[in-house]
């Protein structure tokens, strides 16, 4: 005698098992449709391995400008570009630091490549102008802007000499200033905007503070953080529709994020506790490497009819790590009601008019 029942339904017993298995068949079918379904949402457009640097052809004759890259990230996506033949211009704020990263570049793919850096502190809108200005009188084009600089986590409110929360300060206006100063460059090439944004955009009020942007009530160093990282997000796609709207679609704005990965970002700006709590972490299976953190920037970079739409970052559990594609991005980070004002309130903070 076979009996079989379930939570939900009880089924008849049958001496002949196969007229039992006939009547689960239909629930069977609607168990594997599930699975199936399920299975499509999680596959990643580039299989299971995701995107990797495999995927870069040759890169001779273009030009990237990357912010950040004397460690983590920012140095493993320059290496990665320079090994494939690209010219790219490194803007970061420590010039002797940028020094022994390109000697430290040159002795690992040879004295051939083309890097140059340019001083910039992303923090000050005097320093951005004018590192914008060097550029611009330094290269012809630019094929990509990769964004990938930031701090994160300062434990107490700081402002920039400029008036601005710190982490607003510098991940949001001075990407939001550099971006608009070398656009008409990126134009020239048609080229993109990569901006690396945060898994911190859903981490903290999941909107912009308006009435109170510098947090002059109620700071914490997270939601400073999360408002900062979800402004850049909201900034790209604000720019995509604005782009669309005066038929520059051509030019691509990307928004993508490094996941769980081991820099120095905390190690940088963050708090003792915090520091000791993410140093412990990458202990752990819960970080991956900074150069596939590097992936989804690089992957926004250069990979050919990438969808503009999509948020780009490591596919595995909580998109911490995993194959590289694109995931899920909350809905508040795409409301035009708020990013548009967002984008009216910058222009007027900056003094800066996008020439679009």
């Amino acid at each position: 005698m076979c009996v079989i029942t379930t939570q939900t339904k009880k089924y008849p017993t049958f001496e002949n098992p196969y007229k039992e298995l006939r009547l689960l068949l239909p629930d069977l079918c609607l168990i594997i449709l599930i699975l199936k379904k399920i299975d499509k949402m999680n596959t990643n457009q580039f299989g299971k391995k995701g995107w990797t640097p495999d995927r870069i052809e040759k890169l001779n004759g273009k030009t990237y400008v990357i912010t950040g890259t004397t460690s983590g990230t920012g140095f493993e996506a320059a290496k990665i570009l320079l090994s494939k033949g690209a010219k790219v211009v490194m803007l970061n704020r420590n010039p002797k630091k940028a020094e022994v990263t390109i000697a430290s570049l040159k002795q690992e793919l040879g004295n051939d490549i083309d890097v140059i850096n340019i001083q910039m502190d992303l923090s000050k809108q005097t320093s951005v102008k004018k590192a914008a200005e060097k550029v611009i009188k330094t290269v012809p084009q630019i094929n990509a802007l990769i964004c990938n600089a930031a701090i994160a986590q300062v434990p107490k409110q700081t402002l920039t000499v400029d008036g601005w929360e710190s982490q607003m300060g510098t991940n949001y206006y001075g990407n939001f200033t550099l971006q608009a100063l070398l656009f008409p460059l990126i134009e020239k090439s048609k080229g993109r905007i990569v901006t690396v944004g945060s898994l911190g955009y859903d981490m903290g009020i999941k909107t912009i503070k308006f009435d109170d942007l510098n947090w002059n009530k109620d700071y914490t160093p997270n939601n400073a953080y999360s408002q900062s990282k979800l402004a850049q997000i909201m900034s790209i796609y604000e720019l995509q529709e604005r782009l669309k709207k005066v038929d520059k679609s051509d030019i691509k704005a990307y928004a993508c994020h490094p996941g769980s990965s081991r820099t120095n970002l905390i190690n940088s700006n963050g708090s003792p506790m915090m520091k000791f709590i993410f140093n412990l972490m990458k202990l752990s299976p819960l970080t991956q490497s900074a150069e596939k953190g590097a992936y989804p920037q690089l992957m926004c970079a250069t990979e050919p009819n990438l969808d503009q739409s999509s948020f780009y970052g490591p596919t595995g559990r909580n998109n911490w790590t995993g194959p590289v594609g694109a995931h899920k991005l909350e809905s508040h980070a795409k409301d035009k009601v708020v990013s548009n004002k967002l984008w009216e309130l910058s222009e007027k903070e900056t003094g800066i008019k996008w020439n679009i």
